[in-house]
């Protein structure tokens, strides 16, 4: 999975998160909201190790997200705006006096889906592309999480690449099984094509073998 961790929050207040896999990535994600300097609108990438850390702060709302680094800006980016939108448009000016994970139970389930989606769907980054939406994440320079966090706050980030690595295999073998149905259904189609032409070949022999018998009589 490309995005492995999302949240929203108010300030420092987590409204909803969710987990594609064992990580201490929350650890991390509070210590971004709470570092992360004035509370004018803005976008921001922080990198460690492999992995970046995307923040997209809008009308005091954030949404973060941890993605691994391939994943480039733009599909993060469009990620956080989708999920701002859906949550705003949930919620409204609930939000403002929201209790911490007061949205968790209901949002968190659109967060997985939504992450799923981003990661392994074409669609997700072909829509993005057509909407021409993200051209300003261009601007968004990735920056290295200590320009963050001081070093003596730091984490080291771990995740659970067994578990990454289960969710690929299942993707896999989901693709694999898709590709031997497909392939079942063409070779039926084929063999049912095959019989046909056969039974067309065996009656035009028949028809003329037939004809052939009953044109001396047909003489007579």
């Amino acid at each position: 999975m490309t995005i492995l961790y999302a949240l929203v929050a108010r300030g420092s207040v987590v409204l909803a998160e969710q987990s594609g896999t064992s990580t201490n990535a929350s650890t991390i994600a509070r210590q971004i909201l709470e570092k992360i300097p004035g509370n004018n609108d803005s976008n921001a990438s922080y990198s460690q190790d492999r992995y970046i850390f995307h923040v997209k702060r809008t009308d005091g709302l954030t949404v973060l997200c941890m993605a691994d680094d391939s994943a480039g800006r733009r599909i993060p980016f469009a990620f956080l705006e989708e999920i701002h939108q859906r949550f705003v448009r949930t919620y409204g000016r609930a939000v403002l006096s929201a209790q911490a994970y007061g949205m968790n139970e209901e949002f968190s389930r659109v967060l997985s889906q939504q992450m799923e989606y981003y990661s392994s769907d074409p669609n997700a980054d072909r829509i993005n592309r057509l909407k021409g939406e993200m051209s300003q994440v261009r601007t968004v320079m990735v920056e290295n999480i200590d320009k963050v966090l001081e070093r003596g706050d730091r984490l080291e980030l771990l995740v659970d690449k067994t578990a990454n690595m289960q969710e690929h295999t299942f993707r896999f073998r989901k693709q694999a099984r898709r590709f031997r149905s497909t392939v079942w259904w063409r070779n039926v189609k084929l063999t049912v094509a095959l019989i046909f032409l056969l039974l067309v070949i065996v009656y035009v022999i028949l028809a003329f073998a037939c004809h052939g018998l009953t044109l001396p009589t047909c003489l007579k």
